[in-house]
């Protein structure tokens, strides 16, 4: 009878630590969501500046892309200079 009335108790602490940990999950909530919807205005004014830093990330990356592809062009053509005599040299033997 004592290990039912064992049994019962952990049954209980259980669901009061859940509903409890719930309980906490709920106020932070409530009381982070007036925080959230004050700092709203200062997100909307950095907007701008975040577009502008996207925008510049961008640029930077297709210019790089775009470098890359100028180097290769030439490493390419270099490449078909000197492996097309190798491999009609290859073909004949």
């Amino acid at each position: 009878m004592f290990g039912l009335m064992v049994l019962f108790g952990i049954g209980m602490f259980a669901v009061l630590a859940f509903t409890a940990v719930a309980l906490l999950a709920v106020v932070a909530k409530v009381i982070l969501l007036p925080l959230r919807l004050l700092m709203l205005p200062f997100k909307l004014l950095a907007l701008p500046f975040i577009i502008i830093a996207l925008v510049v990330k961008f640029a930077f990356l297709i210019a790089a892309g775009a470098v890359v592809i100028a180097l290769l062009i030439p490493l390419a053509i270099l490449a078909l200079l000197i492996g097309a005599p190798v491999a009609i040299i290859a073909s004949m033997t």
